[in-house]
């Protein structure tokens, strides 16, 4: 079982793999931009905040005195620069004030650090203070008169905010990366495929028959080895296909002057049937028989040849429709066949083939008769600016699955296999669908539009002004 990796389409995996690229690259860069950026705004703030550290601290130690009480300290710290929105916290012996003691006083300070200041160290640390990260310097102040540290809390909520509109942008552009490189990767993929959809549209037109399908040289080395791999090969199954055409036709003429010598033998032998012993005379019957079903098979075989070789054509005449349709049922195997025609085509003189039309006609009406039960009839109709001519049966109906390949050479369905069943040459309704393919009309099957059993057979040719013509 195929991975869903591989179940998805060449262009899909494509324009994934560059998604998934632009995804990548766009992640690598935001964590390097982010954790960048992070370590140059947070240096940058922790050099403001020691520079103005020291500063204060150098203040505090010159203006303490051992005269300095509780107003002084106050009026000091007041006096204190913090132009960051720093928060300066002075110990004095026992006494500790801040200029914000709410948010920064002697219980905010970790005990890491006090213990730290108080050894006689300066020391500066990354914390938090109410969850908002903060940068917290101390020193113990060299001061012979008081036994004073000094502490000075900046908080870094900017930064975070900064950080935070930064992940923002970074993330957004990350977004509009991972789509812009999944549209270059559609771009690429259709631009590098083109040269696949071609061969598949070339494919596809020679399968269907358009056996002088060509692809045109590209001007890049691979693909032009690819397109010429490609012309050889649609060079080589033309050739094929018309020797084997040729060739049937060919088998076909050859048999057609031994088939009449043969027919005529047999009817020499049927002029003395009477005479003939019972098992000489069953033998005539299996033989004429077997002898007619040989020539219109040989008949089959030449007329599917002229398509196959491209020697096909129309001799078109002008007819009336519903008539020469009259004509052909009587000349058919079920003369009985009942002929219906809608109003808007008693009149109607088209320009057909006869011959083809007539052949068409015959095979669904004998198509109908071996295959078919009851009474079969022809209805005749337009639609648009089409010609409807359907041929209903009363017998078991065709299957959907065997619908579209009953106009198959040789295909002669569910029912060909059945006992009582005439199998016929397999190349009645091919025929059908060929002589209606050269008329630029089409041939299907269906359900009867009534509900009742049986098959029907729909032939649509295409009627305009210049094959069309109203009797006066």
């Amino acid at each position: 079982m195929r991975s869903r990796w591989e179940r998805l389409g060449l262009r899909a995996r494509v324009a994934l793999l560059f998604a998934l690229g632009g995804l990548l690259l766009s992640v690598m860069i935001s964590v390097v931009t982010l954790t960048f950026t992070r370590q140059t705004l947070l240096e940058q703030r922790e050099d403001a905040a020691l520079e103005s550290f020291n500063f204060n601290a150098r203040t505090v130690q010159e203006q303490l005195t051992e005269e300095s009480d509780a107003v002084a300290i106050r009026d000091l710290i007041e006096s204190l620069s913090t132009p960051r929105g720093e928060f300066p916290l002075l110990r004095v012996d026992d006494l500790w004030d801040g200029r914000n003691t709410t948010r920064f006083n002697q219980d905010r300070v970790p005990d890491g650090l006090v213990s730290f200041v108080e050894a006689g160290n300066a020391a500066t640390i990354r914390a938090e203070i109410d969850g908002v990260p903060a940068v917290i310097s101390g020193i113990r102040l060299n001061n012979n008169t008081r036994d004073a540290d000094y502490y000075e809390a900046l908080l870094l909520d900017d930064v975070e905010s900064t950080l935070s509109s930064l992940g923002t942008v970074v993330v957004g552009a990350s977004a509009i990366t991972t789509m812009l490189a999944a549209a270059i990767g559609v771009w690429a993929a259709r631009r590098a495929l083109s040269p696949v959809s071609e061969v598949r549209l070339a494919a596809e037109s020679l399968a269907a028959g358009e056996l002088d399908t060509r692809l045109d040289m590209p001007a890049d080395h691979d693909l032009a080895s690819l397109a010429s791999s490609f012309n050889g090969m649609a060079t080589s199954l033309e050739d094929r296909i018309e020797r084997d055409a040729r060739f049937a036709s060919e088998v076909s003429h050859e048999l057609r002057s031994p088939l009449m010598t043969l027919s005529a033998s047999v009817e020499v032998l049927n002029n003395s049937r009477d005479a003939l012993p019972e098992r000489s005379r069953q033998a005539l019957t299996l033989l004429n028989d077997d002898l007619t079903r040989f020539t219109q098979l040989v008949e089959d075989l030449l007329e599917i040849s002229r398509f196959d070789v491209g020697t096909a054509s129309l001799q078109v005449d002008s007819l009336n429709l519903v008539e020469f349709v009259r004509q052909a049922i009587e000349h058919s195997s079920r003369p009985d066949t009942m002929l219906t025609a809608s109003h808007d085509v008693e009149e109607l003189v088209i320009a057909a083939d006869k011959r083809r039309l007539a052949q068409v006609i015959a095979n669904l009406i004998q198509n109908a008769d071996k295959y078919g039960e009851g009474d079969i009839d022809v209805l005749i109709s337009t639609a648009d600016d089409m010609v409807l001519l359907a041929v209903e049966d009363e017998g078991p109906g065709i299957p959907e699955e065997e619908r579209s390949v009953i106009f198959d050479r040789f295909s002669r369905g569910s029912a060909g296999g059945r006992s009582g069943y005439d199998t016929g040459t397999g190349l009645g309704l091919s025929l059908v669908a060929e002589h209606i393919g050269l008329h630029g009309g089409t041939v299907w099957c269906e359900d009867r539009p009534d509900g009742r059993p049986g098959a029907r057979f729909v032939v649509a040719i295409p009627v305009g002004d210049e094959v069309l013509e109203e009797l006066e």
